[in-house]
């Protein structure tokens, strides 16, 4: 099975992306996860990417088709996959569709989430991370058992910069430029399917494994 995950910040791609991987016995590759993995291999191409980081620069295009390449080359792929949150531009998508084609293999699904905006922006504004332990919490729909402490290591709470609000209506309109029109690029192409991702983790990890029922692995 090889699928793509669309979707705003905060539409919970990155949950279903675990559980489905799981499900169906495929990686689960996310970009942020393939560039801290490099960067901390301190590979050729984590180096370059960590040089464009420390500046507090946007990882260039090339830099992060390669390391995609890499990883879809790995034996934890041979299975499969689930991509979360990328590609992020058509350019990456027309990359991707080349780096699969030389591999003589193909996507077998695009899954476009869809939450409103106003749901994305409580979702995000409500959560609350531990600096110490990296546990997330939500003011209302995971609270931790003391206001404000994280469960694990009883250290304050807080809410990371880039889930502040203003902050949050620049992510989505950086998304609205950006990754929007990839919704359009797969429904030309008969890839892309729609998942509400409104309801509870559950209901929508059902919705995404009736979608992908003919995939399933036996």
């Amino acid at each position: 099975m090889r699928v793509v995950f669309l979707g705003a910040p905060g539409v919970g791609k990155g949950t279903q992306a675990d559980r489905i991987a799981v499900q169906y016995q495929v990686a689960k590759i996310s970009t942020g996860d393939l560039l801290r993995e490099a960067v901390r291999n301190q590979t050729t191409l984590g180096l370059e990417a960590k040089s464009y980081m420390d500046q507090g620069k946007l990882v260039p295009d090339a830099v992060v088709i390669g390391l995609v390449r890499e990883k879809l080359a790995a034996p934890s792929c041979a299975n499969g996959f689930v991509l979360d949150g990328f590609p992020r531009t058509v350019p990456q998508a027309e990359e991707l569709g080349m780096v699969l084609l030389s591999k003589g293999v193909a996507l077998d699904r695009v899954l476009n989430f869809q939450v409103s905006r106003e749901d994305i922006v409580r979702r995000l504004s409500g959560r609350r991370s531990c600096p110490k332990c990296q546990a997330t919490f939500h003011v209302d729909f995971a609270k931790p058992k003391v206001d404000g402490i994280c469960d694990r290591c009883e250290e304050p709470l807080v809410q990371r910069s880039d889930d502040r609000r203003d902050a949050i209506e620049m992510r989505l309109k950086v998304y609205d430029e950006q990754t929007a029109p990839l919704v359009r690029y797969y429904e030309e192409r008969r890839l892309l399917s729609t998942v509400d991702a409104s309801g509870a983790v559950d209901v929508v990890f059902q919705h995404l494994s009736k979608e992908l029922a003919p995939h399933r692995v036996t």
